[in-house]
């Protein structure tokens, strides 16, 4: 690693960060909500172009330059070695931008629309992963299974479809399911289908032959479908089966979620053989007020070592996490608890922190997760996919549509012992390269640090902060109201923060995304730290519909140092606090920094304290290998 810091010293930069932009939120919501998003879109275009032609302004909206210009197009290459489609119009370069965005290291399809993921599994040395797909169109609809198998989870070969909505019962799609592995090495997929007349189902696949690794070949249970909605639940309210968990009279359970009202709920169904099932009495757990529970996961973690645990795992060291996403807030949620397997019931440790109201596994833009226990290293791996925040007409051009976040492993945190850790698995480190290193810079008040780190938009930085102590006891004044979602973000300065990085910054900072901590008093005293990511100086691009600030507050220990990692892959930011208690996804599209435009600055933008940055480390990231399967 090069220690290097000569663009460091003397190249403090004292003038605070100013606000120069607002910011809007007004991101797509799920693809179940297809047509809901569509409305809703078309409204804000009208609305849009009402207040573009009162204000007399002067840009050229994306949908009336492509209506009267034929522009000229040719492909090229992308940095992360994905073909995208350049246009050399003067007047459409915003958008030669956008459907330009590459993608290094991220999983997605090599082309088309992309959703939730589907029953992650190892097998026979592979990993395999399956996903909502549309291989007709870059736009949620005609649903299959995407199938692809990996080595390391990080570079990928795509496979053919695993299936495909061909009978009466998933003929609206072949949605969202879940993996279990039996004891005698069989696999049973149970997944969501769809009507024609849109009643949701639950139905049973199977390997056609399980001496293939790579499981390319798949058939439908010829007894399908073995569930339909309960009586009182809605025809489309009913999916999203979970891993099954073995119980010890030998029977199987899963979980499946729902809402009755506004409550949030799930059902559990039992079973001997994956083709009969019965639904228990008790519920496994409900919350009033949380909406529909989509993609339910149960599942035990260990409270004596950093090992994951198998779904059917139970006893006195053990905690169950109960995980739900919220159709409504577009946010995964969990809660830490225990489950009695005689009763059926899940059990929150605190009724405050239950599923649905605090924690979250990212608070940005991470949906529909899944996890599943990948025995080779002993270790709980998750999944979960980021929409766009762009429009759907710039999905269309530039030909695909959302990205899986990279594969984090979850770990009980034993420090605090009221949340979950989520890191990127190891696997990922192998794509660092050209590393350096910056040690103990001093960050006074105000002040903006560029780091020679050359300029790239795909980077791994490891980053720990100090702040002045003296700084932390003269502070005398409250700071009760501060949210990161609701602030100016890291214009918003008090004196004891925001300080962290600007990454994906082009050099007058017009453009930069911001990861930051902020440092709040309360009435009584104790400190608080708000980890967040600003989204609303990301992009000048006027074809984003979210620009804005996520963020939560992360428990920060005595003698801990204020941590962050971030991940930069061109239109995706993964930032991570205290070895991941805390996470943001966020969807930036830079229109100025990008590739050999973008920088990184350190920067700490508080009024009355100095900090140190102890150490931070940057990678520039090779970009994974993404190769289609041929016979």
């Amino acid at each position: 690693m090069d220690n290097s810091i000569k663009d460091v010293e003397g190249a403090n930069c004292n003038t605070p960060l100013l606000d120069q932009t607002t910011r809007k939120n007004n991101c797509k919501s799920s693809s179940r909500g297809v047509l809901l998003i569509f409305a809703g879109v078309v409204l804000v275009l009208c609305i849009f172009s009402m207040v573009l032609m009162v204000n007399h302004n002067n840009h050229t909206s994306e949908s009336s330059v492509h209506h009267h210009i034929q522009p000229k197009l040719e492909t090229v290459e992308s940095q992360g070695g994905v073909s995208a489609v350049r246009d050399d119009s003067e007047k459409d370069d915003e958008f030669k931008l956008l459907s330009s965005q590459p993608f290094g290291f991220h999983f997605r399809p090599h082309r088309y629309y992309m959703s939730d993921p589907s029953g992650p599994m190892f097998y026979k040395g592979w990993y395999h992963f399956f996903f909502q797909h549309n291989v007709n169109a870059a736009v949620w609809g005609h649903i299959v299974w995407g199938h692809a198998v990996s080595r390391d989870l990080i570079n990928w070969l795509y496979l053919p479809p695993a299936m495909v909505p061909d009978k009466w019962y998933d003929l609206s799609g072949v949605w969202t399911g879940s993996a279990t592995i039996l004891p005698n090495g069989s696999i049973a997929m149970l997944y969501t289908g769809g009507t024609k007349d849109m009643v949701q189902t639950i139905a049973l696949a199977y390997p056609a032959d399980l001496s293939d690794p790579l499981l390319i070949n798949w058939v439908k249970y010829s007894g399908n479908p073995l569930l339909f909605p309960p009586p009182g639940i809605g025809p489309m309210m009913f999916r999203d089966p979970s891993t099954a968990w073995l119980t010890p009279n030998g029977t199987w359970r899963m979980a499946i979620g729902t809402k009755y009202n506004t409550t949030g709920i799930s059902f559990v169904f039992e079973t001997k053989d994956f083709t009969k099932f019965t639904l228990l009495d008790e519920l496994l757990h409900q919350v009033q007020g949380t909406g529909i529970w989509e993609c339910i996961d149960l599942y035990p973690v260990s409270l004596t070592d950093m090992n994951g645990l198998d779904t059917s795992v139970n006893g006195p060291q053990v905690k169950h996490i109960l995980k739900a996403s919220l159709e409504e807030q577009q946010g995964d949620f969990y809660g830490i608890g225990s489950y009695d397997v005689i009763k059926d019931i899940w059990t929150p440790d605190d009724p405050e922190v239950d599923v649905g109201i605090e924690l979250r596994y990212d608070y940005g833009r991470l949906y529909a997760s899944k996890s599943f226990y990948d025995h080779k290293k002993q270790r709980r791996v998750l999944w979960g996919f980021s929409r766009e925040c762009d429009t759907e007409e710039a999905d269309i051009k530039k030909g695909w549509s959302s990205l899986q976040v990279v594969p984090r492993e979850i770990i009980f945190d034993n420090k605090t012992k009221t949340n979950l850790l989520l890191w990127p698995v190891e696997e990922l480190e192998s794509l660092r390269t050209n590393g350096k290193e910056f040690n103990k810079v001093k960050l006074t008040a105000g002040s903006i640090v560029p780091l020679d780190v050359g300029t790239t938009a795909q980077l791994d930085i490891t980053a720990d902060f100090e702040i002045d102590n003296n700084a932390l006891e003269r502070v005398m004044d409250a700071d009760v109201g501060y949210n990161c979602t609701t602030s100016n973000g890291a214009y918003e300065r008090s004196a004891l923060g925001p300080f962290g990085l600007l990454v994906l910054a082009n050099d007058g900072l017009s453009e930069q995304t911001a990861v930051y901590f902020y440092i709040a008093k309360g009435t009584d005293g104790n400190l608080k730290t708000f980890f967040c990511s600003d989204q609303s100086r990301s992009s000048k691009a006027t074809d984003v519909s979210e620009k804005v600030i996520y963020g939560t507050t992360v428990p920060v220990l005595k003698n801990e140092k204020f941590s962050m990692r971030i991940l930069v892959d061109h239109s995706i930011v993964e930032a991570f606090a205290q070895g991941g208690r805390s996470a943001i996804t966020s969807r930036v599209y830079p229109t100025e920094a990008v590739a050999g435009a973008a920088r990184v600055f350190l920067f700490n933008n508080a009024t009355g304290a100095a900090v140190t940055a102890t150490s931070v480390k940057v990678w520039e990231m090779d970009s994974a290998s993404m190769k289609i399967y041929s016979a």
